[in-house]
């Protein structure tokens, strides 16, 4: 099988794979490779390892060579050149008057092109911009319409949880969440409370959800009657990362048993599961315009 290693050209970036080309290369690597829009410069983010040359859409691209200090230098500049393509850009969309907001501006690595990332509610006519841009930065310009999420993933803050958000932290690619996912996990259906700043759902609410389904369908509903090794009681709590239900006995006194300990009465091993808070659809967190109603 072909050995490939895994590049990005920013952090929390989609992960390309590429052909090593013999070079020992590890995570940190900084390496120069042919991308869509000529050279680009990149980060080795996954060690070299084999892969299945049938899950390969095309032949592997090969690294070109590790990162030289002209490279180094060169990126650098880019990345002077990129802070002063914002500013322009941000002045030109006010002076004409275009409802979007800028998001982000890459710079190709030979300098040949320019690309800028912009939201916007609807279509945004950007024609005349594109020609004062070009005229202005001397570059081949290309304006790119992103959603909210991609927005969140390329400007990076701080999630609920207080930590740096993983979408311009590690994920590379935007997995569907669903409501259904909060519902499984008997998460309040507010929106301030189960979505991210992006105002869409958060995308750890996928991270736990397999654990909750196998939990869900194995434990018994709520206020059943189960028998334990200290006599029979009733559920009155669960213990999902333990996987184990709270269990009220005779007394008022209240223990922790294992689904794997538990023996539920025959008649109510198949009863139906937990009861969920279930909010109104109004509730329902809004969606951008192809989205499927379950899913974000």
């Amino acid at each position: 099988m072909p050995k490939a290693v895994g590049i990005s050209f920013r952090q929390g970036g989609k992960v390309y794979l590429y052909d090593p080309e013999g070079l020992p290369l590890v995570p940190g690597d900084e390496v120069v490779v042919p991308a869509a829009k000529g050279v680009g410069f990149g980060r080795v983010v996954v060690p070299i390892r084999e892969v299945d040359e049938k899950g390969l859409e095309e032949p592997l691209k090969k690294v070109m060579r590790r990162a030289t200090t002209r490279d180094r230098e060169r990126e650098r500049q880019n990345l002077e050149k990129k802070e002063q393509a914002f500013r322009t850009a941000k002045r030109l969309i006010g002076e004409h008057g275009l409802p979007m907001k800028l998001v982000d501006v890459d710079y190709v690595f030979d300098g040949s092109s320019i690309v800028f990332y912009f939201t916007a509610e609807g279509r945004v006519d950007f024609r005349e911009l594109v020609k004062d841009l070009a005229s202005t930065l001397k570059a081949r310009i290309e304006l790119k319409q992103v959603g909210v999420r991609d927005e969140a993933k390329m400007v990076g803050g701080l999630g609920p949880c207080g930590r740096d958000l993983c979408c311009s932290l590690f994920l590379s690619d935007f997995n569907p969440v669903s409501i259904k996912m909060a519902k499984e996990q008997n998460l309040p259906l507010n929106p301030s409370k189960i979505s991210g700043i992006c105002g869409r759902l958060m995308c750890c609410l996928k991270y736990e959800v397999g654990a909750y389904e196998e939990f869900n369908q194995k434990a018994p509903p709520l206020w059943s009657e189960v028998q334990t090794e200290e006599g029979a009681g009733k559920v009155v709590g669960y213990q999902v990362p333990k996987r184990a239900v709270l269990v009220e006995i005779d007394g008022g006194k209240r223990i922790e048993v294992s689904l794997d300990d538990l023996d539920a009465p025959k008649d109510r091993q198949q009863g139906p599961k937990k009861p969920r808070k279930r909010g109104p659809r109004d509730n329902r967190e809004p969606r951008e315009p192809h989205e499927k109603e379950t899913t974000e």
